[in-house]
């Protein structure tokens, strides 16, 4: 009995059979690194590397935040390498 390949030359997926059904395994079985991952939660962030951060909660006025946000992905990020300059500068 020969193995009906899912996707064809093009690309295309064929419909799956009852017997493609009963080969399927539970995804931690089938790939249990792809599997931790997930787990582990979409955006989720593991351990800090060292030094690590402290969490604090500061208020800002609304330009100051707007500007920091538009700047996309990490602006919290430099918005601490700003403070540690001006620290640096500042002893």
């Amino acid at each position: 009995m020969s193995k009906k390949p899912l996707i064809d030359k093009d690309g295309e997926v064929r419909e799956l059979t009852a017997e493609d059904l009963k080969k399927f395994k539970p995804l931690p079985e089938a790939n249990s690194a792809l599997y931790a991952k997930i787990k582990k939660g979409v955006g989720e962030r593991g351990a800090q590397k060292s030094p690590t951060k402290i969490p604090i909660s500061i208020r800002v006025s609304p330009e100051v935040a707007d500007y920091f946000r538009a700047k996309g992905k990490g602006w919290q990020g430099r918005i601490d390498s700003i403070l540690k300059d001006y620290v640096a500068h500042h002893k």
